[in-house]
């Protein structure tokens, strides 16, 4: 029996493979891998450029301006099309490749999928060392990319051409399964990327991937409907994961049906409106006393599509001790965390079972109107924070509230680390659901601006929301990465930059004096500089606009709203910088367990270790 073969090179299979994978969103036949995200060096752009140049109209490439970035701006355009859709980034050996491995915990960290492709040394190893190869005496088979072996779900390296016949199908599935959805990573050796190899046509036939809905066992079911069936006093905890299951309004009517109120997490947030009539806000360190408050009230907490972070349990010390879980999650990992109730299943596809599981049962009434009391509660308090007053440098939530207003229902808010994800997580309110995102995973620094040029990708096919991102961050976070600032405008993708000037590392200085050491090396005033008194500050409106971006500053509360207004009337990318206040934040009522010194000099570190050793006696030790 004979068989239809095509000689290609290894990187030309790869790329045609790539090409011919498909996906389906909200109806629509798309390509499955949208673009790629390159910058190319002597371990790629030999072999895999010269396949990418012949498919740049079906499969565009996109020049990034640094390794991590770019593979950043991968991972915001699949969070923005909810785990749908994926890009690839690809770099050469050595420093390109390391580069990535930061965006490849990212990924991980939030449950993302990105394609992550390096060159790598020779596999013959006739010419080595080669140029940036790390040689291991003990190991010759070790080499930079290994490096991602810990951030990445799926690793592995092409060293003769035919092994991507089985690895790039395992790569996909494991990309797109619910369960286990994470980067994946291959590396290409430099000789291996050249060779010809007659492959089997049936390889490069079109093929539409689905995403799989697994269905939860029966009896775990049963099991949770006659749990919560004893609550009192029940709550659902909403995660990332009902916004990757397309379960938003499956969960709201649920929810609203059976009387339970719905607090979300990080990732969670913008499942639902915040007006919606079961939105009781978001839970935990960065979250809403309302929230917080149920959680410590609640006797049988339902966690859909969450992996519990700290930041979410406030370090296990938001619930009481005799709180029962019952924990819905397609991965098992997540589902048997703290002794829960695991119900190993796709979060939509386990709502409906449990829904039917409960019969006519419903929660006291008078639970979801207390709910409703508390969250009022809170929206008052964010009333008052996030007024304008007459003070010339605003606070974060002043500024959140003037973003918040002028936004469009489908704009898309965008932070991750320093102090933005505490005001906006508080202080956001979300007019339409899947327009927020926070990565806080991993609270890379750095991920907002390359992930709003993702997004702005995203938004532009099916599935988007169409509007435009919101990036917010500090200055700090801006000297960290802010080349696709240039990305975008090179590119042409509209989205708006708000730079949020406070003098430094704000918000870990905050950290580190509330745990009673004395300010130091975070604020540009406490900081081995020149003038401590008047520290050199940069300015970013001149930075931006020599990236090519319209920049302007705001002066006053009043003058970003008009500022904002005329940005996101703009065709194109917009950076606003306006000073803000380093020492003012929305209170929290949440605890967190930190490392704190047994012993210090400092008598305030002494009195922070004891507050700390508090914290530590209310946690649930894994039970």
């Amino acid at each position: 029996m004979t068989r239809n073969t095509v000689r290609l090179t290894m990187a030309q299979a790869l790329v045609r493979y790539l090409c011919n994978q498909f996906t389906e969103i909200e109806g629509e036949r798309v390509p499955l891998f949208a673009g790629v995200f390159g910058i190319f060096g002597h371990g790629n752009v030999t072999c895999l450029s010269e396949a990418l140049e012949q498919v740049q109209d079906q499969l565009p490439t996109w020049r990034g301006q640094n390794e991590q970035t770019m593979a950043l701006a991968a991972i915001g355009f699949a969070k923005a099309k909810r785990r749908r859709q994926i890009m690839v980034a690809a770099t050469s050996i050595g420093p390109g490749a390391l580069n990535m491995v930061t965006a490849a915990g990212v990924a991980m960290a939030n449950r993302l999928p990105v394609l992550l492709i390096a060159g790598d040394t020779f596999a013959n190893r006739l010419p080595d060392p080669v140029l940036q190869q790390v040689e291991h005496f003990n190991d010759p088979s070790i080499t930079a990319n290994d490096a991602f072996k810990s951030v990445v779900r799926y690793w592995d390296r092409i060293v003769v051409p035919e092994q991507i016949l089985q690895s790039l199908p395992q790569a996909v599935a494991t990309m797109l399964d619910p369960a286990d959805c994470c980067p994946a990573f291959i590396g290409l050796a430099q000789d291996t990327q050249e060779l010809a190899y007659d492959y089997p046509e049936v390889f490069f036939e079109p093929k539409v991937w689905k995403i799989p809905r697994p269905r939860p066992d029966r009896e775990a079911v049963a099991a949770a409907a006659e749990l919560l069936r004893t609550a009192k006093r029940p709550l659902i905890i909403s995660g990332g994961g009902v916004r990757y299951s397309l379960a938003g309004e499956t969960l709201a009517k649920f929810a609203a049906e059976r009387g339970i109120p719905v607090v979300e997490t990080i990732a969670g947030k913008g499942t639902l409106t915040h007006d919606d009539a079961v939105h009781a806000g978001p839970i935990g360190i960065v979250g809403s006393t309302s929230a917080n408050a149920l959680a410590k009230e609640a006797d049988v907490i339902l966690a859909i599509g969450t992996r519990l972070q700290d930041f979410t349990t406030g370090s296990w010390t938001a619930f009481s001790r005799d709180a029962q879980f019952i924990s819905v999650n397609a991965a098992r990992f997540d589902a048997v965390k703290h002794r829960s109730l695991a119900v190993v299943g796709d979060a939509l596809e386990t709502i409906g079972e449990l829904d039917a599981a409960l019969g006519g049962w419903k929660a006291d009434a008078a639970l979801l109107k207390h709910a409703k009391t508390l969250f009022a509660e809170w929206n008052k308090l964010l009333d008052d924070v996030q007024a304008p007053t007459n003070d010339p440098v605003p606070s974060y939530a002043q500024v959140v509230a003037v973003l918040n207003k002028v936004a469009g229902p489908n704009d898309t808010l965008i932070s991750a680390a320093g102090g933005t994800p505490g005001e906006v997580v508080k202080g956001w309110r979300v007019k339409n659901p899947d327009t927020f995102d926070c990565e806080f995973g991993f609270s890379c620094m750095g991920y907002e601006i390359p992930a709003g040029w993702g997004c702005a990708m995203a938004q532009e096919g099916p599935g988007g929301t169409g509007g435009t991102p919101i990036v917010m961050l500090g200055d700090g976070t801006y000297m960290m990465a802010n080349s696709d600032v240039y990305s975008a405008a090179l590119t042409g993708h509209k989205m708006v930059v708000v730079v949020c000037d406070n003098g430094g590392f704000a918000v870990i200085n905050r950290l580190q004096q509330a745990k009673g050491v004395p300010g130091f090396n975070n604020l540009l005033t406490d900081c081995r500089v020149q003038n401590r008194e008047n520290p050199l500050h940069v300015d970013f409106v001149k930075h931006a606009e020599a990236m090519g971006a319209k920049a302007v500053k705001a002066e006053s509360l009043a003058d970003l709203e008009r500022v904002m207004k005329e940005a996101l009337a703009h065709d194109g990318i917009t950076v606003v910088n306006i000073v803000s206040d380093a020492w003012k934040w929305v209170p929290g009522d949440a605890d967190w367990d930190v490392g704190v010194p047994e012993i210090s000099n400092f008598e305030t570190v002494r009195a922070a270790r004891k507050a700390q050793e508090k914290i530590r006696e209310a946690q649930r030790l894994g039970v």
